[in-house]
């Protein structure tokens, strides 16, 4: 699933063919997303200009007069920059044609991906109003996780996780920080230090901002907005590497299932 680099990648390299730039052409050959796409969105956003691109999390929101776009990529979605002459593929869903030629193509193999109409405050959505805070903004450090984290049993990999929590810290980045810190990913979230949550959150921003650097993490599907893969995955310590020699100790690195996802970790680095 792409995480939060990978939609700021997707930002980043949109915004610059969209914004300011008027819609005069929406096609949609698949309704059927994780929730439908309004059958009225063509009607929504004609003759309409693009006034700004920003990101919540992992959502992506393009701002009109009248409303809000809600985009969220899914589990295999991607948002690219194509000439309209470009023809659409299978999993091609979406485009959005601007007054200068360029287009924007929404590809989700799997379908769970969305775009939404929002008439008013977009962040007061059940999708986006009880969001945690962004983990780049300077609202997020060590103190806010200790404080949060007191009477929490849960393991810490999944308090992480938890978009109530902070935003946009999915599996592969979850596994990478607490790597980076130490910290085994099974321990209770409530037994960590404040000491210790100053380092978490200090490697959390680490690793993501590394990782927007490189274009987020390519690992099947993701591409960013110009069509080229992420290059992060070649600097993942842990993800993926289950049964691996660590890079710190050399021994064989372990790989368990915590919340249904793949958590992997060193036994004799992270305590």
């Amino acid at each position: 699933m792409p995480e939060l680099p990978e939609v700021e990648t997707t930002l980043r390299g949109i915004s610059p063919y969209l914004a300011g730039k008027v819609v005069h052409d929406v096609r949609i050959r698949e309704f059927r997303l994780r929730w439908p796409i309004p059958r009225n969105l063509p009607d929504l956003l004609l003759n309409q200009k693009i006034l700004k691109l920003s990101r919540r999390g992992k959502y992506l929101l393009f701002q009109f007069r009248s409303g809000h776009l809600l985009m969220h990529l899914g589990m295999s979605g991607s948002l690219r920059i194509v000439g309209a002459e470009e023809v659409p593929g299978k999993h091609d869903h979406l485009d959005i044609g601007v007054d200068d030629g360029c287009l924007l193509r929404f590809s989700d193999p799997r379908r769970f991906g969305s775009a939404l109409w929002l008439d008013g405050d977009p962040y007061q959505h059940p999708l986006l109003k009880n969001l945690g805070p962004e983990p780049l903004a300077g609202n997020f450090c060590g103190d806010y996780l200790f404080r949060r984290s007191r009477g929490r049993t849960a393991p810490v990999k999944s308090f992480l996780m938890d978009s109530r929590v902070v935003v946009g810290v999915g599996n592969i980045y979850a596994n990478e920080a607490l790597f980076l810190s130490g910290i085994r990913p099974d321990r209770a979230a409530g037994k960590i230090s404040r000491l210790r949550y100053q380092q978490l959150a200090s490697d959390v921003i680490r690793v993501l901002g590394k990782a927007i650097e490189q274009g987020g993490t390519t690992l099947k599907d993701f591409v960013g907005g110009d069509g080229k893969p992420g290059y992060f995955k070649q600097q993942l310590n842990v993800y993926g590497r289950g049964g691996e020699p660590c890079v710190s100790c050399k021994k064989a690195l372990r790989e368990i299932r915590l919340g249904q996802r793949s958590t992997v970790f060193c036994r004799y680095c992270q305590r």
